[in-house]
């Protein structure tokens, strides 16, 4: 399930990353991107979100609501994020919510066509019901190819680094740029860590198609947050 402290939880703070893919993320003319999301959890039932991000020459900002009845789940959070420098790029974030969370990460990226980065991230332990897959309490690493044509394949490892040390998350990315400014992007996952004692080494996926103006996203984690909980997510959104 979607947990209630970092313990069980996953990360916008860097899932996210490298930061070439999220350079790359929006059409340059769209200055907002809302996204719709339909979460199904295998033992807790449904929940669903929505997302408003304005990007401009201050960052990114992002407001969004998560609501799922059977996990008493019913959260407003925000957060900034934004990229600085050419030859070597950092990006900062911050991240909070109602019930107290405060959270955020420090991520470094250089090269253009081979590229490489690292990044830490750190919260304060309160609740928080983040939707994305990986720990909060984390170093991560990557690295990749980026292609003049917008091809990409990118390879990123996040490990927990404080309460949950045995979970950890490999994601191998691609993105392949199509007929019309459409993109098709694949991030396979592979998961090791433990549930409930026992060890898992578990694959998931998200496959996402975007168009110049609207995206779809299908996604599975087994044993989300590494509980036994599985879940499937189908996200829609537009940017304007």
């Amino acid at each position: 399930m979607i947990g209630r402290t970092t313990k069980h939880m996953t990360a916008t703070l860097l899932a996210l990353l490298p930061l070439s893919a999220a350079m790359a993320d929006d059409a340059p003319s769209a200055d907002f991107k809302f996204t719709l999301g339909a979460y199904k959890f295998s033992e807790n039932g449904t929940g669903i979100d929505v997302n408003l991000r304005h990007s401009s020459d201050y960052g990114n900002v992002w407001v969004g609501y998560f609501r799922a009845p059977k996990l008493d789940a019913n959260q407003w959070r925000g957060g900034w994020d934004k990229t600085f420098g050419e030859t070597v790029r950092i990006q900062p974030s911050v991240q909070v919510a109602s019930g107290g969370f405060v959270g955020g990460s420090l991520n470094i990226e250089t090269g253009d066509t081979w590229f490489a980065g690292a990044g830490v991230g750190r919260t304060n332990l309160r609740p928080y019901f983040n939707l994305n897959f990986d720990p909060n309490d984390s170093w991560m690493l990557s690295g990749g190819y980026r292609a003049e044509t917008g091809q990409s394949i990118a390879a990123t490892y996040v490990r927990d680094n404080r309460e949950n040390p045995d979970q950890q998350h490999f994601h191998l990315t691609s993105r392949t740029p199509l007929e019309g400014k459409e993109r098709l992007t694949l991030d396979l996952l592979f998961k090791r860590g433990l549930v409930d004692g026992q060890r898992i080494a578990k694959v998931g996926g998200t496959v996402t198609y975007d168009w110049p103006r609207f995206f779809v996203r299908l996604a599975f984690d087994p044993n989300t947050n590494f509980t036994s909980d599985n879940v499937w997510r189908l996200s829609v959104g537009a940017r304007f």
